[in-house]
């Protein structure tokens, strides 16, 4: 059932699809949720092969930079009571024909685009393509079927803007947001940035109306730019041409002693992930403040709730096996933001 153009009811439709009760051992009854669940071994996975995809950039190239162990890649996720729908790119590039769809955030929004152009690519390998890049935009192209997959690197949603005084972070002004309207999907996201401090803090300032300051609480600037965010959704976006998702808390593995291994001072040296269901360390805090942020906002967003299955995969980071010193933060590809893509298919298709 093609639920596209349904508007508001498609994403209500949407949402019961992920919680559709189901039956268990013993016929109990409990409730699909694509975002809760466990990874399992397959060996059909992963999806695509590295050295077939052209998009993957260097800091996400894991297995080109020598990373030499294969056992991250053979996992699939198994949400609770429900299986997912497994990726289907040709099926994928049919029923959005002629559509535009937009990621915009930060690297881990460049993450998941480049996942979602490899898994497309790869399994119609033969379809005619064409990347332009303008400014902060990247668009591929996929000519055969006039589907254009686009990124825009807006790491704060908000604007930051040259002053005098330097650079300044503006939690109420959205000016970027002209170059998001008219697509027909729209995956958000932003947090990796939130809590940088020191040289690599791509600010000087925070501004909210007429009151300039040295920092803030980041999380209470964080739920700031968010509801500016949340009004640019509710004045600009119309439910019945565009669908708009958030990506969710991309989370990091700097600390083994959140995953029970306190001697692990990163993620380096992680092969396979957590087998359980739950988490040790915990959610991010930026959890909760994304989820009360998105309550607030009148039009339909979907949240890409992927913190948990995320968190349970400190093995799928490139460590020492991308472009920096040590990155477990981002995600190795194939890998991790594969599963989300399969989640978001199976939403939107």
């Amino acid at each position: 059932m093609n639920l596209w153009w349904a508007g508001s009811a498609a994403v209500l439709c949407l949402l019961q699809l992920v919680v559709t009760p189901a039956k268990g051992l013993n016929n109990t009854s409990y409730e699909c949720d694509f975002f809760r669940g466990r990874w399992v071994k397959d060996d059909s996975r992963p999806l695509y092969n590295h050295s077939t995809c052209p998009f993957i950039g260097r800091e996400f190239n894991c297995q080109r930079n020598g990373r030499k162990d294969q056992l991250y890649l053979h996992y699939r996720w198994q949400p609770q009571g429900c299986d997912l729908t497994r990726f289907n790119g040709q099926d994928f590039l049919r029923k959005l024909r002629r559509k535009s769809i937009m990621f915009v955030g930060d690297s881990l929004s460049l993450n998941q685009w480049q996942s979602l152009t490899c898994l497309l690519y790869s399994m119609v390998p033969n379809v005619r393509y064409n990347i332009t890049r303008q400014d902060y935009i990247s668009t591929l192209t996929f000519m055969d079927y006039g589907l254009k997959v686009m990124v825009d690197r807006s790491v704060f949603l908000v604007d930051v803007v040259m002053k005098d005084i330097g650079r300044v972070l503006k939690l109420d002004s959205i000016e970027g947001g002209k170059l998001w309207t008219g697509m027909d999907l729209l995956i958000f996201n932003t947090w990796h940035w939130w809590n940088r401090r020191g040289p690599t803090q791509p600010w000087d300032y925070i501004k909210e109306g007429n009151q300039t300051r040295k920092d803030m609480d980041r999380l209470v600037a964080f739920e700031k730019a968010l509801g500016t965010w949340g009004k640019w959704v509710d004045t600009n976006v119309d439910p019945s041409r565009t669908m708009v998702f958030f990506q969710g808390i991309s989370p990091s593995h700097y600390n083994g002693s959140e995953w029970n291994e306190p001697r692990a001072k990163s993620c380096l040296g992680q092969t396979q992930p957590l087998l359980s269901s739950t988490y040790p360390g915990g959610l991010p805090p930026a959890v909760a403040v994304l989820k009360r942020a998105l309550s607030k906002i009148t039009k339909p967003v979907t949240l890409l709730d992927v913190t948990l299955l995320s968190l349970l995969r400190k093995d799928g980071h490139p460590s020492i096996y991308g472009q920096f010193r040590m990155d477990c933060s981002h995600w190795c590809l194939a890998g991790v933001p594969d599963t989300w893509n399969e989640i978001l298919y199976n939403l939107i298709l």
